[in-house]
């Protein structure tokens, strides 16, 4: 099950730097995971300030 990132994501990056697949990138209002490249490591949900990151 890959994550997702909500809508309270408020843009900082930190999820982006920490993903070893980088399977997050910048979308128009907030960063987008790729659930076809997420290995569901979870590291950018551990590193996600304002916890705007969880499982689909």
């Amino acid at each position: 099950m890959a994550y997702k990132i909500t809508d309270a994501c408020i843009m900082c990056g930190a999820c982006a730097a920490q993903c070893p697949v980088e399977a997050i990138s910048e979308g128009a209002d907030k960063y987008e995971i790729s659930a076809d490249t997420c290995v569901e490591c979870g590291a950018c949900a551990s590193q996600c300030p304002v916890s705007a990151i969880e499982e689909e």
